[in-house]
């Protein structure tokens, strides 16, 4: 190998090498740009999913608001139901047999109130 070839050699690789290293600067730069996207995403994704679980919470219903109270009147016919007595339309008043169970009864007792 002769001086010039040698130079040359060198001029190349120096030139590849230069290319290299912009390459390198430029892949350096978009993964800089990709873990400063990644953060703010994973930062916005625990913030919506914080939100998240405020309105489940949020619409979950508490215990108390779930569990309706019976009304006076609805606890005094429960009170009659109760001594053996018919609370429906179809047998009002009269006594039940066997104090067995009438399905008609316990619709007016447990059906929700209609407003």
């Amino acid at each position: 190998m002769d001086k010039r070839e040698l130079y040359d050699g060198l001029s190349n690789l120096e030139e590849d090498l230069k290319n290299s290293l912009g390459q390198l600067s430029e892949m350096k730069a978009a993964l800089q740009e990709i873990v400063e996207k990644n953060t703010t995403l994973e930062l916005e994704n625990q913030k919506l999913r914080e939100y998240l679980q405020e309105l489940e919470r949020e619409a979950a219903p508490v215990p108390s608001e779930t569990k309706q109270e019976m009304s006076k009147s609805r606890m005094n016919l429960g009170k009659i139901y109760e001594d053996g007595f018919h609370i429906c339309r179809e047998s009002y008043g009269a006594r039940r047999e066997n104090d067995e169970q009438c399905v008609f009864c316990l619709e007016v007792l447990y059906r929700e109130s209609q407003n």
